[in-house]
């Protein structure tokens, strides 16, 4: 009866390995429906929006965003972090799920990573534009100019540019060898020559042998071992960008373990969403199941909780602290103060609502899911908002207080980055298999022969 749960839990029905491949590979094998032309209509529209106003930055400077003495960081800094955020639980989702040998991921780890590189892609755009003068970015990089000049080795801003940048190549060569072994299926069912060649060019003339598919495990396995460790390490190294200031709110110890438990909070959201959707547009459900769901409700639970806790911990350590600063960033300036809804929206949606996974009814509900996981994402936004904007508002000298208000070109920036992070994810889906096929069909094997085995005993 278990061996029988745990096959239900990861593919539901008795498929062939030929059955497994049609079913996954239809999307890329028949004519692509309205609803993606549809979407990718919206979403490139957004995209170009979004690249009008990055040139339009670029011209006039940063003088067109709302930024002022006090909140040099903006809309800017607060959506890089978000998308950093989002773009971890991707890769955190897929790799530390194979090292714990969790047979579930499989369903979900190849949309997830596809998720992770573009939302990298997305949060790298902006502190390029930050910089106001884009073409001295060579600056940041670590070589010696004309003047004998270095970078600043000792800043976390030049950690970041290594962490995301290395992060970014390595969960992009993850995802890439993952897709290696489909890739080559797709090419031996092209019927055009042309796509033939392309996708044998992408497989790298993957034939399937016995040591490839060895090497191939290995080499798995090597690189999910080398970026297990960025997703911690690059989440921490962006918050050393505030915690290692000495401004109200930010200069605490907390700040890492509490930005790389946000970011997979906020990111297992995003997966939660991106796969309900895939599962509905294409069908899927035999191969992500409402088990699935519950699974990642049930995480979501146990993250929503350290959020929370986290959340009473900054402001004890406010109150204990007894220093003037961080009392009125916290208690006047948050909870009760001019930014109290935005304080009290970051509270709402990832300390109160995700506690309605407790019950089993909504972690089954597609639509429960779909609307809470839409609701963590608006409360990991809100939470950078606390986190950048209260704590630059108000500094030490309260002659220079001042509101900060985004400006349009700030917020099309964004939805310009929402549109390359929708029209990233319509091409991943219509152009790549969604789900890895060679361990769907590994899982399959196996839990046949566990079937066997348990009606023969």
């Amino acid at each position: 009866m278990y061996l029988k749960d745990v096959r239900g839990i990861l593919i539901q029905g008795s498929k062939s390995y030929g059955q497994i491949t049609r079913e996954i590979l239809a999307p890329q094998e028949r004519n692509a429906p309205l609803w993606w032309y549809g979407g990718m209509f919206v979403f490139s529209l957004m995209f170009l929006a979004g690249i009008y106003a990055i040139l339009q930055t670029i011209s006039k400077g940063i003088g067109l965003w709302g930024l002022n003495n006090n909140v040099a960081w903006g809309w800017a800094i607060i959506n890089f972090v978000w998308w950093i955020g989002i773009g971890h639980a991707g890769t955190a989702f897929s790799i530390f799920l194979l090292v714990l040998r969790q047979k579930w991921r499989t369903s979900i780890n190849r949309a997830a990573e596809a998720m992770t590189v573009f939302a990298v892609l997305a949060a790298g755009l902006f502190p390029v534009i930050h910089m106001g003068r884009i073409w001295d970015a060579f600056f940041i990089f670590p070589y010696p100019t004309s003047r004998d000049l270095w970078v600043n080795y000792n800043s976390p801003l030049f950690w970041d540019v290594v962490a995301i940048t290395t992060y970014l190549f390595a969960s992009a060569s993850f995802w890439y060898v993952g897709m290696i072994p489909d890739l080559a299926t797709v090419r031996d069912r092209a019927t055009s020559k042309i796509k033939r060649k392309i996708y044998h060019l992408l497989s790298f003339g993957w034939v399937g042998g016995m040591k490839t598919w060895k090497r191939y495990e290995v080499m798995a396995i090597i690189l999910g071992g080398v970026t297990a460790p960025l997703v911690i390490a690059v989440h921490s190294i962006v918050s050393m960008d505030f915690a290692t200031s000495v401004m109200p709110g930010w200069h605490t110890t907390i700040f890492p373990p509490y930005f790389v438990v946000g970011a997979i909070f906020s990111g297992f959201a995003m997966v939660l969403t991106l796969m309900i959707i895939v599962r509905k547009t294409y069908k899927l459900g035999d191969f992500v199941t409402m088990d699935h769901f519950e699974a990642i409700g049930k995480i979501l639970i146990f993250i929503s909780l350290i959020m929370g806790s986290s959340y009473v911990t900054e402001v004890f350590i406010a109150w204990f602290s007894g220093v003037d600063g961080e009392l009125y960033t916290f208690f006047h300036n948050r909870i009760t103060g001019e930014y109290a809804f935005q304080f009290w929206a970051m509270v709402t949606c990832n300390a109160i609502i995700p506690q309605l996974f407790w019950f089993k009814k909504v972690r089954r509900n597609l639509t429960w899911l779909f609307i809470i996981s839409i609701v963590i994402n608006i409360g990991m936004w809100f939470e950078r908002f606390n986190i950048v904007v209260t704590s630059l508002s108000k500094d030490f000298l309260p002659a220079t207080w001042v509101e900060y208000d985004p400006t349009i070109t700030e917020v099309t920036i964004y939805l310009g980055t929402l549109g390359l992070f929708g029209v990233g994810v319509l091409l991943f889906m219509r152009f790549i298999p969604v789900m890895a096929m060679n361990e769907l069909k590994m899982i399959n094997k196996e839990t046949s022969i566990d079937k066997d085995l348990s009606s023969k005993s």
